[in-house]
């Protein structure tokens, strides 16, 4: 049974920096793992073959990303810690294997950059959200809409192929990604507030993965919005 004693407020405070704190870390471990991978498959000739050569190979990547985020977030709660930190680092690493195209179609110089105003654009959007007094919820809201909108917006353009269209989605998908990572993280400032006093460690450690895959998953979608639009091709 849970003891109920609430903490104290400087306690609170040190609760919630230990988790975001730890939600970060694991955020920046997936981003460091994507891009090593990433970089080691372009600069293998073979795994290029295999990954881009097959479409088997390369939509079953995809689908076993999808199925890994689904998994992830719909039963996060009903496996162990250790479990939820492996399909994390599984994901990271299958995503570093699918994202590789962009060290061949871009520019390292553009990649770089892009990074950078990438990081620094998530960050202050993240800071946004963690200080600000104001709820959140209803930006959450219209981002998650938004968000289906360039889906819907991105498959019709497979077909049509229009590069005018792919800027306006890459445009409007900066905006929905920036507003999403301060609506995310102000959430997961909420689930550290209101997490109870004697929470088993392991719970702590699945929340703070299921964060950090939310964040990565900003960061990386906004990152490839800011690349369509700054990245310089080869």
């Amino acid at each position: 049974m849970q003891n109920s004693i609430p903490y104290s407020k400087p306690q609170t405070q040190v609760l919630v920096n230990e988790f975001i704190r730890s939600v970060y870390n694991w955020m920046a471990i997936g981003l460091g793992l994507t891009g090593f991978v990433a970089f080691y498959v372009s600069n293998s000739q073979a795994l290029i073959n295999l990954i881009f050569g097959n479409k088997l190979v390369f939509f079953g990547l995809i689908i076993a990303e999808l199925g890994l985020v689904f998994y992830l977030s719909a039963r996060v709660q009903k496996i162990q810690a250790s479990t939820a930190t492996a399909l994390f680092v599984l994901y990271s690493a299958l995503n570093g294997a699918t994202l590789s195209f962009i060290f061949l179609v871009y520019t390292s110089s553009s990649i770089t950059s892009t990074f950078f105003i990438c990081s620094a654009t998530f960050i202050t959007c993240s800071i946004y959200g963690m200080i600000t007094k104001r709820d959140l919820t209803s930006l959450g809201g219209f981002m998650a809409m938004g968000l289906i909108g360039i889906i819907i917006a991105s498959v019709v353009n497979l077909f049509i192929r229009s590069s005018g269209m792919s800027m306006v989605i890459s445009y409007i998908g900066v905006l929905v990604f920036v507003g999403l990572t301060a609506y995310d993280t102000q959430k997961l400032k909420h689930m550290a507030l209101s997490q109870p006093a004697g929470i088993d460690a392991g719970v702590v450690r699945k929340g703070a993965i299921l964060g950090a895959l939310t964040l990565y998953l900003d960061f990386i979608n906004l990152f490839l919005m800011l690349l369509r639009i700054l990245g310089n091709r080869k």
